[in-house]
């Protein structure tokens, strides 16, 4: 059987990133980065390789911990970024983060989840789809509609709050670049 945590440090710097774009940067990400490692430890012996990578295995874990601390916490979503940062001045990297965190906080909760996994843990579409249930040109459509949704907010302008379903396959329109030589569905 193969080790998932033989090659643990990019895994750590993967599952931080994906906490960080869910709940924040800083001691509470740290926890639940350890918190999930602590698990993957615990429960290496039920790691199925045939299932997909290490990072996805993961990811699975580190979703079910933010949930568990955010429970524990009495919230269901993690505080507003924004919210955290009084009127003091700020850098302008810490202004265009502030403004990213704040966008995207500003987005629904399965939109937020959706980003996170493909930029936050550096997931394929075809393995969120996997972790989630979803089939890969499902995931792709509702990645695409999840940035252009991101796109919005930046702009300052209020996200539609109540995504179309991932379960339902959209119309394809012309704006859509056309595929050749593959599917993209599993």
């Amino acid at each position: 059987m193969r080790d998932p945590l033989a090659n643990p440090a990019p895994l750590v710097r993967s599952v931080y990133a994906y906490v960080a774009y869910r709940i924040g940067e800083g001691p509470e990400a740290e926890d639940v980065t350890s918190d999930t490692f602590e698990r993957a430890i615990r429960y290496r012996s039920s790691y199925d390789h045939r299932k997909g990578e290490p990072i996805t295995w993961l990811v699975g874990i580190a979703r079910r911990v933010i949930a568990d601390t955010l429970a524990a916490a009495g919230r269901e979503q993690p505080i507003d970024p924004a919210e955290m940062v009084g009127g003091a001045a700020m850098s302008p990297d810490l202004d265009a983060r502030m403004t990213l965190a704040g966008a995207f906080h500003s987005l629904d909760p399965e939109t937020r989840e959706l980003l996170a996994l493909r930029y936050g843990a550096d997931l394929t579409a075809r393995e969120i789809g996997r972790l989630l249930g979803k089939r890969t040109n499902t995931v792709e459509v509702a990645l695409h509609r999840a940035l252009a949704r991101l796109r919005t907010a930046l702009d300052g302008e209020t996200p539609p709050q109540t995504p179309p379903s991932a379960d339902t396959e959209p119309a394809r329109t012309s704006t859509l670049p056309a595929r050749s030589g593959h599917s993209s569905s599993d």
